[in-house]
């Protein structure tokens, strides 16, 4: 038990001694700076999510919408041929991307009016159109977070919820 606990400790120190660097990093860096306070300006998205963005989508700002959702891998994929219709899927892209974002999509449905109202909207269903299981909320929410990131690091804009408008 007391290695075990010596190494926890160990391990916990080293934890926070790259999440200093990593910090940094960040503010010794005009451009990541700005990036970083730009994406965190989003509520549900913290410094752990910029610092990914930051350094694992550099592309981020740079891309069109439906370019950077498939590249993170959150774009649906259509599987037709001819007259049949497939299911959509999603695959592919940077998996540290995604599981980062999935985490603040989660984090977003909860803080973020935005994303809530969407995210509710896709659960909710409508007339013409069945309600969404929970995964597939979230990676719709996933992807609409990240265009939006997109757009406002394109911008060079901060959040704003009037501009970030469910669709």
């Amino acid at each position: 038990k007391k290695s075990i606990r010596a190494v926890l400790n160990t391990l916990e120190i080293q934890v926070e001694s790259v999440e200093k660097q990593i910090d940094t990093l960040i503010a010794d860096n005009d451009d990541w700076k700005q990036k970083s306070e730009l994406i965190q300006s989003v509520p549900g998205v913290g410094k752990h999510t910029a610092a990914t963005l930051i350094a694992d989508l550099p592309e981020l700002g740079q891309l069109n919408r439906q370019e950077i959702a498939a590249l993170v891998g959150v774009a649906p994929y259509n599987h037709d041929s001819g007259q049949a219709t497939g299911a959509r899927s999603n695959f592919g892209g940077r998996a540290t991307v995604r599981s980062m974002l999935s985490m603040a999509a989660l984090s977003a449905k909860r803080f973020n009016c935005v994303i809530e109202r969407f995210a509710n909207r896709l659960r909710a269903g409508g007339p013409d159109r069945a309600a969404k299981k929970p995964k597939v909320v979230t990676v719709a929410c996933m992807r609409k977070l990240l265009v939006i990131l997109n757009t406002m690091v394109k911008n060079n804009t901060p959040w704003n919820p009037k501009l970030a408008s469910v669709q």
